[in-house]
């Protein structure tokens, strides 16, 4: 086994390394919103002239150093940079493996690790709402790390070739909900009803969404504890959660308890819907919708319920489901749900009872909703099967790295093949 030794975090990562970026064209932007702690690489999703701001180049790795970033993770390696170089939020503190030292990709696992994230945050300095990580704390970071970077190489592997699988998952998903929001458009959206085999269709008339709503049900945040008749454990979804569960998974889904009681009465059943009544941003409007189902539920460790920013839409037929999900999703891309938004400036709120019981729309016939859910019936499924293996993958990842980072698991690496050891010297074979 190669020697480990203990090296001061700035003296093993190169923090924020010089990069010089073209004076003559616009540059890779990445933004905050571009990192998602549950995926390994984010992307630019813009170009600017130069400015202020940290500077990178692809595979370098992006530290958020700004709560409640630094909290959610946002710990990204960047990816896609026009002429390999880019420009991003002075929130960001910037990683690359240092020169016959340590590897670049190890460098992302080793930023991952709870001991070095947990240092970051001790760390915070400034105001309550705008804390940082200073970047002179990671001075005073000691960590003990194997020398051969040929190990270090091998220990990324591992964890990437986790990480590959979860991100192919990923895009598979990514095709699959397009596919079926195509679909949607297609049928219901850009077309209307012609003759079917020589009989007219019913004609699609504008109606509401009661005509497929049984009622809808207001949500509980519970207590954080158990406290007095507050004894059921359950999972509680917020708008963020919503969100997640549709990019991803929920990971940061809160335990909540409440009374046994409430639980019978909000607890979904197949094919009902939560949709977010009060958040948003001003660029962002509330109104973030998903479906519920038993695949779903299954990603949870406790019963899922929801808080009172969200409302339970139930859904008459389980064969309604995804229509109405489809269509309210739709909405919501249109941007549609700004002008369906009161409250004050801080906090916006859904007038939801508008939305599904006012507002009149284009709706087609039942058979024509039972059809499409038939269609689209095992997209859906597909998704959430990947979901499912996407946890058991990085459930796996989360495992095996804070193991690997401090040698609890050993790995040697041979010029054909890769073995890693125990802490008992038991060898195994890896991937």
């Amino acid at each position: 086994m190669s020697e480990w030794k203990e090296y001061k975090f700035s003296d093993f990562v190169e923090i924020n390394p010089n990069v010089t970026l073209p004076s003559d064209e616009c540059i890779s932007y990445v933004e905050m919103k571009d990192l998602n702690e549950s995926e390994k690489f984010c992307f630019p999703s813009s170009e600017r002239k130069k400015g202020n701001g940290s500077k990178f180049q692809n595979y370098d790795t992006l530290f958020a150093r700004i709560t409640p970033c630094l909290e959610n993770g946002k710990i990204c390696q960047v990816r896609g940079l026009k002429n390999n170089v880019g420009l991003g939020s002075t929130e960001f503190i910037v990683f690359r493996g240092k020169r016959n030292v340590s590897d670049t990709d190890f460098i992302f696992y080793l930023s991952r690790w709870d001991d070095v994230r947990s240092h970051a945050e001790i760390n915070l300095d400034g105001t309550s709402g705008r804390q940082r990580v200073p970047i002179a704390c990671f001075d005073d970071l000691i960590i003990k790390m194997p020398v051969d970077i040929d190990e270090q190489k091998a220990i990324a592997s591992i964890l990437s070739s986790l990480d590959d699988k979860i991100d192919l998952l990923h895009r598979q998903n990514a095709t699959l909900e397009k596919m079926a929001e195509t679909l949607f458009r297609q049928w219901f959206i850009e077309r209307r009803p012609e003759p079917d085999e020589g009989e007219a269709k019913e004609e699609w008339e504008e109606e509401t969404f009661e005509k497929w709503i049984l009622e809808t049900v207001g949500g509980d945040w519970g207590k954080e504890s158990i406290e007095g008749e507050f004894t059921k454990a359950v999972c509680c979804l917020r708008g963020t959660d919503i969100a997640d569960l549709n990019i991803g998974l929920p990971n940061k889904t809160p335990i909540r308890f409440i009374k046994e009681k409430k639980f019978q009465s909000i607890y979904p059943k197949e094919g009902d819907l939560i949709i977010e009544v009060s958040g948003g941003t001003e660029n962002q409007s509330t109104g973030r919708i998903c479906y519920i189902d038993n695949q779903v539920k299954a990603l949870f460790d406790y019963p899922l319920v929801f808080s009172n920013f969200c409302r339970m839409i139930r859904i008459k037929k389980p064969e309604y489901s995804f229509f109405v999900y489809c269509y309210i999703q739709y909405l919501y891309n249109q941007d549609e749900f700004f002008n369906l938004e009161n409250g004050s400036s801080g906090i916006k709120n859904l007038d939801y009872k508008t939305l599904l019981f006012d507002l009149k729309y284009i709706m087609p016939d039942e058979n024509s909703v039972i059809k499409f859910h038939n269609q689209v019936k095992f997209l859906f499924q597909k998704v959430n099967q990947n979901k499912i293996q996407i946890r058991t993958l990085t459930s796996l990842r989360d495992m095996l790295l804070p193991k690997l980072m401090s040698g609890e698991i050993r790995v040697e690496s041979h010029r054909d093949e890769t073995s890693v050891k125990t802490n008992n010297d038991t060898a195994h074979s890896a991937p």
